[in-house]
């Protein structure tokens, strides 16, 4: 495995190349996806960069779980071909003043609470596409907004990637693997499954039972019901679209419910297909 800190050093790479991009903190939802490379592809390259332009929160920025040792340890065991860990001045040789248009897939959910996240997303992702030049680049589901706007900017831009989604990967317990989850408490990685139980449970109970905006109503009670959980949002949308439902008419698969919720001071997001 070859560590690359410059992306003149990224060279030689043989037959199709894939690309899994990462902020590290690595996980074995991470995992999944090198492996899904690898299998796909001849050359796996992997980088990791806590991107800053992405971060509307200063302090989830200096927070945020960077533990590089660890991380090339995995991923050498996982059989990754070179890993690409810039710093911010190789990545922006000057400031990024690009401004995407996503065709309103960032107005909602994740956009609409956080603003400007989505346009860091597409200036670091396009950025390393560039740099890189995958054939396929991988990524999971859990950050299923985050997917569908690379998918349409990679439509946008005319690039020659392949845009391959990932299932998310879940510990025993439910809970989708995050970075963030090694920021929890005892106590809130005790209530946190909580999320997942709730929303599993709507999808086979609560379709066609009431509204969709009951629905959203009974989903965030029933995860603020644990005293260290407390709902931001549920949504219920489109998973083509992500344009919020008005009514149970798509065919099962077409809608998602989305959730963000704060674990004490660490918030987390997960989604269900319904």
């Amino acid at each position: 495995m070859k560590l690359c800190r410059r992306a003149s050093e990224l060279a030689g790479f043989q037959g199709t190349v894939g690309f899994v991009p990462t902020m590290g903190a690595l996980h074995q939802g991470h995992l999944s996806l090198v492996n899904a490379c690898r299998k796909a592809c001849d050359t796996v390259v992997v980088s990791i960069f806590v991107n800053p332009t992405q971060f509307n929160d200063p302090k989830d920025l200096e927070n945020y779980p960077r533990t590089e040792q660890n991380d090339l340890q995995l991923l050498e065991a996982a059989g990754v071909d070179y890993v690409f860990a810039p710093s911010v001045e190789e990545v922006y040789p000057e400031p990024d003043t690009r401004v995407f248009d996503f065709g309103g897939l960032d107005r909602v959910m994740e956009g609409e609470h956080r603003p400007g996240h989505f346009n860091g997303v597409g200036q670091v992702v396009s950025r390393l596409f560039d740099i890189v030049k995958p054939d396929k680049a991988f990524f999971g589901e859990k950050d299923f907004q985050q997917l569908a706007i690379i998918r349409y900017m990679v439509r946008q831009l005319g690039l020659p990637i392949e845009i391959v989604g990932c299932p998310i990967v879940r510990d025993t317990d439910g809970l989708a693997r995050s970075s963030r989850n090694m920021l929890l408490t005892p106590e809130c990685r005790a209530a946190a499954p909580h999320i997942y139980e709730v929303l599993s449970d709507a999808v086979r109970s609560l379709r066609g039972q009431v509204s969709v905006a009951e629905a959203k109503r009974l989903i965030a009670e029933r995860i603020d019901e644990n005293p260290n959980l407390q709902t931001e949002y549920i949504e219920i949308a489109s998973a083509a679209t992500l344009q919020p439902a008005t009514e149970w008419g798509a065919s099962v698969g077409e809608l998602r419910c989305f959730a963000a919720v704060h674990a004490g001071q660490i918030r987390l997001i997960d989604n269900v297909a319904i």
